[in-house]
């Protein structure tokens, strides 16, 4: 596909993660591609390679600078840069949620107004971040081996 096509209507995703000997130490595969991932040392993993809420982050920041860059390319405007921070604060009392989630967009070379029309886009668009934003359902199974 294409980085200027849209995902099929109904298309399911789905990557793999195996648990390896190192204990909150996991591989995930997507597609082709394979990385590392570990659990915070608080939740007994090592910590040392990118943990579950630093890929939630990035899955946000991905999606917001690609749906971004994307319409601004529809639009015939010129991105200088685009660049994303992105933050969470865990929840002081429910340690089951964050408190907030917070992406802050700095577009280059656009006025203000562009901007906030390109950051709409991403706010309508994204389903990751529309998921959270407004819920959605989320099922867990367990299957013995």
């Amino acid at each position: 596909m294409s980085t200027q096509e849209a995902a099929p209507e109904g298309e399911i995703v789905s990557i793999q993660t195996h648990a390896t000997d190192v204990a909150g130490r996991f591989v995930v595969s997507a597609g082709q591609n394979h990385f590392v991932s570990d659990s915070r040392p608080a939740a007994g993993g090592p910590g040392e390679a990118v943990q579950a809420g630093h890929l939630l982050l990035a899955s946000l920041a991905s999606c917001g600078l690609g749906l971004i860059q994307s319409r601004a390319v529809e639009l015939g405007v010129t991105l200088k840069s685009s660049d994303v921070d992105a933050a969470f604060q865990r929840h002081t009392e429910d340690k089951t949620r964050y408190q907030w989630i917070r992406l802050v967009f700095t577009l280059g070379g656009v006025d203000t107004a562009t901007a906030a029309t390109l950051l709409a886009h991403f706010t309508g668009t994204c389903p990751i971040f529309n998921t959270l934003k407004r819920g959605g359902d989320i099922t867990a199974e367990v299957q013995t081996a």
